[in-house]
Order: C-alpha cells, then sequence, then structure tokens
C-alpha cells in the first residue's frame, strides 16, 4: 500500500522521485504512511515538526543606489560643476577664474556689446563650438606677439534672454563656458589662472636649484654629522650636511613662503656672530665649516633653531 502511494505520487519517475526523497526531512515519510493508513493518532505537532524548515529569505547585497532619478542627478553634477562670477577674483573688469578640467564657467553678456574670453598667453586655438549659432555672433581676434601672443574669442549676443555654451579647443586643453544674455549684468572679459601650470612651474625651479646646488659636490665627501635642536617653526631645516668646505643647511618648501630666518654663527666664547651665506633654492650654503650656528626670527620671543656638528674637532681640523 505504501509503496503503490508513493508511485503514483512520483508521476515524474523514479529519478525524481528519488531526488525529492532525499530532499524529505527524518520521519516524515513514516508519518505518511500512518496517515494512508488511516491512523488517527497522528498530531499536527508532529506534522510541523516533520515539514521542511522555511529557509531565511537572502538579503540582496549590490552597489548603493541613489534614489534620486538620473535627470536630477546630472543637473545638480552640471550646477555643482558651475563657477559663478566673484568680485574678489576680478582685476579690472576682467573676470579670472582658477582654471580646472571639467569646470563650467559663467558669462554674462549683453545685446549690443562685445565681451572677450582671454586665453592663455602662448596658447594656439584648435576650434570654437557653440550651442546657439544663430542668435549668437561667435569670432576671434589676437593680440601681442611672439612668447606674449594671446587669443581672444569674442562673444555678441542679438537679444536679451538668451543662453547657449561655447566649448574652447586649445593645443592645452579645452574650456567649457556658460553664456547667457543680460544687459544688468554684463561682463566685459574673462580669462583664467592655472594653479597646475603654476605648480608645475614650482617643481622646475626647485629641481634647478637642487641641481645647482649640488654642482661640483663630491657625495662621497659628503657628512651629516649634524643635530638640529631647539623651537620647531615652519620653516625649521630638514637636514645639514658639508662637503668638507661649505655648509648646506636644506629647508622645507614653507620657506619661500614666509621670511628667511638669519643665520649666526657661534663663535669663541658662544658669542652670536653673522656670517656671509648664499641662498639657492631651499638650501643656504655656507662657505665655511663652524661648529655651532643658529637660525633666529621674530622680535621679543624670538624663534632659535640651534644647529651643532658632533665631532666638532675633527670637522674643524678639515677647515
Amino acid at each position: 500500500m505504501i509503496r503503490s502511494a508513493f508511485l503514483f505520487a512520483c508521476p515524474l519517475g523514479l529519478g525524481a522521485c528519488a531526488s525529492a526523497a532525499a530532499a524529505v526531512p527524518p520521519g516524515a515519510a513514516l508519518l505518511a504512511a500512518k496517515l494512508i493508513a488511516g491512523d488517527s493518532n497522528v498530531t499536527a505537532r508532529a506534522l510541523r515538526s516533520a515539514a521542511p524548515a522555511r529557509s531565511k529569505p537572502v538579503a540582496k547585497v549590490g552597489r548603493w543606489h541613489d534614489p534620486a532619478p538620473p535627470l536630477a542627478r546630472v543637473d545638480a553634477a552640471s550646477r555643482a560643476a558651475v563657477h559663478e562670477p566673484a568680485g574678489s577674483d576680478s582685476a579690472g573688469a576682467v573676470q579670472v577664474y582658477p582654471f580646472a578640467d571639467g569646470s563650467l564657467y559663467r558669462l554674462s553678456t549683453a545685446p549690443g556689446r562685445v565681451s572677450d574670453i582671454a586665453l592663455q598667453p602662448g596658447e594656439t586655438l584648435i576650434s570654437v563650438a557653440a550651442g546657439d549659432t544663430a542668435r549668437w555672433v561667435i569670432g576671434n581676434t589676437i593680440s601681442g606677439s611672439g612668447a606674449s601672443q594671446r587669443t581672444h574669442v569674442l562673444v555678441k549676443p542679438s537679444a536679451a534672454g538668451l543662453a547657449t555654451n561655447l566649448l574652447i579647443a586649445t593645443d592645452r586643453r579645452v574650456y567649457r563656458v556658460e553664456i547667457e544674455s543680460d544687459p544688468r549684468a554684463a561682463m566685459a572679459s574673462i580669462s583664467w589662472t592655472y594653479p597646475e601650470d603654476a605648480l608645475l612651474a614650482l617643481r622646475v625651479r626647485q629641481q634647478a636649484a637642487q641641481e645647482r646646488v649640488a654642482a661640483g659636490v663630491a657625495v662621497e665627501a659628503l657628512n651629516f654629522d649634524y643635530r638640529i635642536e631647539g623651537d620647531r617653526p615652519e620653516w625649521r631645516p630638514l637636514r645639514v650636511f658639508d662637503d668638507g668646505h661649505q655648509v648646506f643647511i636644506e629647508f622645507p618648501p614653507a620657506l619661500a613662503d614666509g621670511e628667511a630666518p638669519p643665520l649666526f654663527v657661534t663663535g669663541e666664547g658662544g658669542r652670536a656672530e653673522l656670517v656671509n651665506y648664499r641662498v639657492r633654492g631651499r638650501y643656504y650654503v655656507v662657505d665655511r665649516l663652524f661648529t655651532a650656528a643658529q637660525l633666529r626670527l621674530g622680535e621679543g620671543r624670538q624663534q632659535v633653531v640651534r644647529i651643532i656638528r658632533d665631532g666638532g674637532p675633527r670637522a674643524m681640523g678639515r677647515s
């Protein structure tokens, strides 16, 4: 009887029945047999214990999803990228923006007036594209010559209340300008500063200064037996060394942003004496050896940094 019941319940075949039986909890087959036989002693509790446990739902794991609609996200990103005019960043009638790749720059114009977009000196214009060429007059001209030659993109609207964009491609970068026509806030000109170019030029100057300092210095003769003690101002030296004839004092880059401290050599009787030295980039170059020196800066409560050479007699013997 039990066998026929199982065959009737598995019309898909013995293989499927076998796999299904493997998934049946222990004791379920016995309870099924009792039910078929009409055993009234089978309780509901027994049926629940024999039933397969319900699996817990698996939480979906994925990337964080921004609930804002895509168009809203694009609009918010574009608005965040726009640089608006600021009076503190102007040079006369020229609004000066700091250039950053991917940013948008605002230019307000007026009918009957030409607004100037001045590019970097030496920069070569490749192309200019405008979103609306029917109601805007776009042209370009050049000022200066040689290394100071400068390209100007000229913009003039045909009416008030217009808005479009410009894409200006050069041999160095791409400018993205948002232009609008508003007679109440017309701007004569815009230009840019270039922080990345200034940083690159600074690094080149520092590298050149370091190369000049190192010229003619015998690496095998360098001696770094110096201690730096005392206060810790921003200009505190990073290291001190000599080549047997000159002492080199290396400062951090912050030295270029503030006042440089004078150097005093400790002479006989502990008296501080001024000494001649040259400034080469971030280095002081002293044309003599010393056993102790001081850097002082400030009035009243001075900041004092002491430089002490370990093995002083040997140093003086080499001088």
